[in-house]
């Protein structure tokens, strides 16, 4: 009951994740319809019930425009793992503000990049000028698309792909 299910507006926007409990009970309560059920049943005292992967909210609902939080995990997927000084594609990454803070740089997207511990040891508390040492992508706020905010959920729900890339 714990399980991942895709939450989708009136009009097949994705909206959310919410656990199979809670998709379950919008059902019941009327408020949702079974779009996909890939997942086989749920057995209740009143008999079997599909287990639901996606479902579709009867009722259009605002949705704020979504934000990608700034975070580690964030900024190392944004820039694909890989350091914005060197091009290594490494596991041990670090967080580099292309302005250093303490020059009055802000911990904002377009001043953060992940970069190797090497690289970061080396443009150390310098800007990118002084030590030519320059990102080789231009940091920028990621995509709010529904592809790349429920995007790494397709590794274990390959079923929801058209749900997701379709907005």
């Amino acid at each position: 009951m714990d399980g991942q299910v895709l939450v989708l507006n009136a009009n097949y926007q994705p909206v959310n994740i919410c656990s199979t409990r809670r998709a379950v009970g919008l059902l019941m309560a009327e408020r949702a319809d079974l779009v996909l059920n890939g997942r086989g049943i749920i057995r209740l005292i009143r008999g079997t019930f599909p287990r639901p992967s996606v479902i579709r909210l009867l009722q259009m609902v605002a949705v704020p425009r979504l934000h990608a939080r700034l975070n580690r995990r964030e900024v190392f997927r944004r820039d694909g793992y890989t350091c914005q000084y060197c091009g290594k594609h490494t596991p041990e990454l670090t967080i580099d503000h292309v302005i250093p803070r303490h020059m009055g740089g802000r911990h904002i997207w377009t001043n953060v990049v992940a970069a190797c511990p090497a690289c970061n040891h080396h443009k150390g508390g310098r800007t990118s000028e002084e030590s030519r040492m320059f990102p080789l992508h231009t940091p920028q706020e990621p995509s709010t698309a529904a592809a790349y905010v429920f995007g790494h959920y397709l590794q274990n729900n390959a079923d929801w792909e058209p749900f997701i890339t379709g907005w």
